[in-house]
Formats: structure tokens, sequence, C-alpha cells
């Protein structure tokens, strides 16, 4: 699956499980966002895709957190990676509160899991 796919799948995993509008907006220069999308509380979802046949370094979601809430304003800044995080960018993520999510996570997704249910994400409206 090419990087524009993986975007596109997780983007209509999204819409299964009842977020409004998804975007998919990745590409060069999308500053950190592959897909925005807004739950039922209006909670604004900034999500970054990564393919890499490696685990996301600190280096990623560094960057990452320098744009997710600052410049797109997120309320929930998620990183989404095939392979996993280094233990580096896991610390770098908890210090800073963003939501990582592994295969093992997306693995659940695909096969069904509402996405909070699998992040442990409390909602009021569901």
């Amino acid at each position: 699956m090419s990087a524009t796919g993986f975007e596109q799948a997780c983007a209509e995993l999204l819409a299964r499980d009842g977020f409004r509008r998804p975007k998919r907006v990745g590409g060069a220069g999308d500053l950190g966002v592959d897909i925005t999308v807004r739950d039922d509380e209006e909670r604004l979802l900034i999500v970054q895709c990564k393919q890499y046949q490696s685990p996301v370094g600190s280096g990623h979601v560094q960057k990452f957190n320098g744009t997710a809430r600052p410049h797109h304003g997120a309320d929930l800044p998620i990183m989404i990676a095939l392979n996993g995080f280094t233990q580096p960018a896991i610390d770098f993520a908890q210090h800073h509160q963003l939501i990582l999510m592994g295969r093992p996570e997306l693995k659940r997704w695909a096969h069904g899991e509402h996405l909070y249910d699998v992040l442990g994400i409390q909602s009021t409206t569901r």
C-alpha cells in the first residue's frame, strides 16, 4: 500500500467509526497533518500516518508536536506508525500528551474496534 493509500485507509476507518468530515490532506508541505476530523464532541483530531520500514524516531514525533496543537489546533494529536516507535519517541510523546498508535492498535482498529476503544479515549456521546 502506498503512503497515500495508508492515509486514505485510516480516513475510511475514521468515517466508519462515525467521525465527521474526515479529510485527507497529507502530502508535501502538510505541516504534520495527514487527516483532520472531528468527533461528536467537536474535538479536532489531527492524525499523522507513518508507513516507515522501521520504528518512527523521536525527531518525527517532536516535529508533529510542534505543529499538531500550535499550528493546527488539535484537541487530540494522534500519530499512527505501521512499524511502531522507538523508546525515545514514546517517552517524548508521553511527556507531551501525544497519542501514539502502533501496529497492535492499528490491527484492532482495522478489525472493527472503535478508535476510542482501542486508544482508551473517553467520549460522552458513545
